[in-house]
């Protein structure tokens, strides 16, 4: 027995039996209230088929580049140009930039292709923010220094030469999947890129525009003295000098191909590209690969007509998030995984399992299952598929984190046909599992998708060629090999408990590769290692438990900034929010049998600032697309979040009082 902190009464170790109330009545009052608003909000927020979802948010390189797209495919759409122009003015930061995330500093790739944008949607030069942002582009090095995407962007649109842009010989798509340099080595969102992007070199398509449309201001010096050079690397002696200075070489070969071989990859990539296309008409699930494979289709000869093109216009639609004056562009709909955490929140939070309302998102969540095999069985062929993908249509890239979140929440929750949800679960957690990488961890998408060398590539200045390994990831795992009723003695669990061990920070905290960023890797890796049964009283659990108490804010939140991945001042610091907060929150339950000081802080942190809709409010961007390089607002983190480590503290500190 301990002493609890809060009720000065004594507490099982366990934590799993009621807990005295009376030095605490009213602070459990306001914690039952809060609780009980934010699932009524929540329930509310279901849309009738069974699925949750609200807008994802990244920076204005999204509506940029949809304009950039809408005006090579020539489907401007002159009532929502005006929409997508106003949010990329909202958005455009004091000194006339465009930052990766709000408060950031300025991104100059998103900023250039911002400014072309805005130019094609009806500004001139002379318009005041027009004006702000040319100085500091101009002060930040000009459209030569422009980065990958956006020099294919601009190049399609004849702002700058094809030679400006990365060389990649379409030939490099034939190399054989043994090759350390063949597409299966690549990430799954880099591999959709690249083909398209090298469909496009091929083929070199170019859309004029009005010269009032043109940036020729943005340039330095004179277009024709302009030269285009890569990004180095931090040494001289380094992996992307390497490859910058063989760039030449493989411009020459690209201009002077072999013609039938070149024919062969044209044909090759063709083909690819058109089974890649979801029945929605989209591709990969994600912005670049909505946009950039009809694009390079249409580079290719085929007409806005097609079946092919024809749908994709179409589905390129489906990322607009509508606002009454404006517009948002999102990077992909995100309403499997909205889905799966809403209803984590609702059961943690004490929501009956046999409720209507999760039996009808069972039902959506089973229906969505993915039955077919995708990439991800070039290097796992015998596994049988039963993934979960993060968007409504991505048949091809079903991913592990979604579907081990799903899991958990089928395994909790009641159903209409219990023999689909048993199946379900039988098969989802098979393919999960199946999923583990070589070092005993888990990506996304792919299985030993790990050769960081890559990123090192002209073509890859994101650092994201790669699908690594990842503790959120793992946690994530453990947490749904137990609710479906394996233990840590299971021989993939016992493989992930070792990785995560091994993978632990030596402050204690783990990397969180999809959120920002030690408190989220930490958070969830602590929830699978308890879920699966590990001893959270061992030295290494506790140095975890530590670190998060060490990083709590004084008003009792947590806050970490994206700048955290590029400088280690930042590391467990920044702004408290309601996501981060909650994060923290669900680590310390994890790591201790009792609620503590720090836990009842946070907490209270939460209750004092729920809004009147019974949510809470964050502008504030804490999940991760690309470290350093891609962030993201998922507008529901602080409404889920918040929600289940409520419902998780409510629990400890009362089982009976939440059923």
């Amino acid at each position: 027995m301990v002493l609890d902190s809060m009720t000065q009464a004594a507490v099982p170790l366990n934590g799993h039996q009621p807990v005295e109330l009376a030095a605490n009545q009213d602070f459990f009052a306001r914690l039952n209230t809060a609780v009980e608003r934010a699932q009524s909000s929540l329930l509310a927020m279901q849309h009738s088929e069974g699925y949750w979802q609200a807008p994802l948010e990244a920076n204005g390189e999204m509506n940029a580049e949809f304009i950039i797209y809408s005006r090579f495919m020539g489907v401007t759409d002159h009532d929502l140009e005006p929409k997508l122009r106003k949010y990329l003015l909202e958005i455009q930061q004091p000194d006339g930039s465009w930052g990766l995330f709000p408060g950031g500093e300025g991104d100059l790739s998103t900023s250039i292709e911002a400014y072309f944008a805005l130019k094609l949607a009806g500004l001139r030069a002379g318009d005041e923010p027009m004006l702000q942002a040319r100085r500091w582009i101009l002060a930040h090095g000009g459209i030569a220094k422009a980065g990958t995407l956006a020099r294919f962007y601009l190049a399609a649109m004849d702002q700058v030469p094809w030679d400006a842009t990365p060389s990649l010989p379409i030939e490099l798509a034939l190399l054989p999947k043994h090759s350390p340099l063949n597409i299966y080595e690549l990430s799954s969102w880099a591999r959709g890129t690249l083909m398209a992007l090298m469909l496009l070199q091929a083929t070199r398509p170019v859309v004029n525009v009005d010269y009032r449309d043109s940036v020729l201001e943005l340039y330095i010096l004179p277009p024709h003295f302009t030269k285009f050079k890569l990004g180095r690397g931090a040494k001289t002696l380094s992996l992307r000098n390497f490859l910058n200075y063989a760039n030449p070489m493989m411009r020459t070969w690209d201009r002077y191909h072999l013609t039938a071989l070149r024919n062969r990859a044209i044909r090759y990539v063709e083909r690819w590209i058109l089974d890649h296309q979801d029945k929605n008409g989209s591709w990969c699930g994600i912005q670049p690969c909505y946009l950039l494979s009809a694009m390079a289709l249409k580079g290719l000869g085929y007409t806005n007509d097609h079946p092919v093109i024809s749908k994709a216009l179409e589905a390129s639609r489906e990322l607009t998030w509508h606002y009454p004056d404006r517009v948002l562009y999102q990077p992909c709909v995100s309403p499997t995984w909205d889905t799966a955490l809403a209803a984590k929140a609702l059961l943690d939070s004490g929501l009956d399992r046999e409720d209507e309302i999760l039996k009808r998102t069972s039902r959506w969540l089973i229906d969505h299952q993915i039955f077919k095999p995708g990439d991800w069985s070039v290097k796992r062929p015998t596994l049988e598929p039963g993934g979960w993908a993060f968007q409504f249509y991505n048949d091809w890239y079903p991913d592990v984190d979604d579907s081990a979140a799903i899991l958990t929440v089928l395994a909790g929750s009641g159903c209409e046909d219990p023999a689909a949800k048993d199946r379900a679960i039988r098969i989802g957690a098979n393919w999960v599992m199946g999923m583990q990488s070589s070092d005993g961890g888990f990506a996304a998408f792919d299985v030993d998708n790990n050769k960081t060398w890559l990123n090192h590539a002209p073509f890859a200045d994101a650092e994201a060629a790669t699908d690594p390994t990842c503790p959120d990831i793992a946690g994530r795992v453990l947490e749904m090999m137990a609710a479906v009723g394996y233990r840590a003695d299971h021989p993939v669990a016992r493989r992930t408990i070792e990785w995560l061990r091994r993978e632990q920070e030596n402050d204690g905290s783990w990397w969180g590769r999809w959120g920002v960023n030690y408190i989220y890797g930490t958070a969830f890796a602590l929830s699978g290692l308890r879920d699966i049964g590990v001893d959270v009283n061992q030295p290494w659990i506790q140095r975890a438990v530590h670190w998060l108490k060490s990083k709590q804010n004084p008003d009792g939140g947590w806050g970490e900034s994206c700048l955290s991945d590029r400088d280690p001042e930042w590391i467990g610091r920044g702004v408290s929010t309601a996501s981060q907060t909650a994060w923290g929150m669900i680590g310390l339950i994890a790591g201790e049998d009792v609620v503590s000081d720090s836990l009842r802080s946070a907490a209270q942190w939460l209750v004092t600032r729920q809004n009147e809709a019974g949510a809470w409010d964050e502008t504030e961007y804490t999940g991760t697309g690309f470290p350093n390089h891609f962030y993201l607002r998922y507008h529901m983190y602080c409404h889920y979040f918040p929600l289940m480590a409520l419902g998780r503290l409510r629990r400890r500190m009362h089982p009976g009082a939440a059923n």
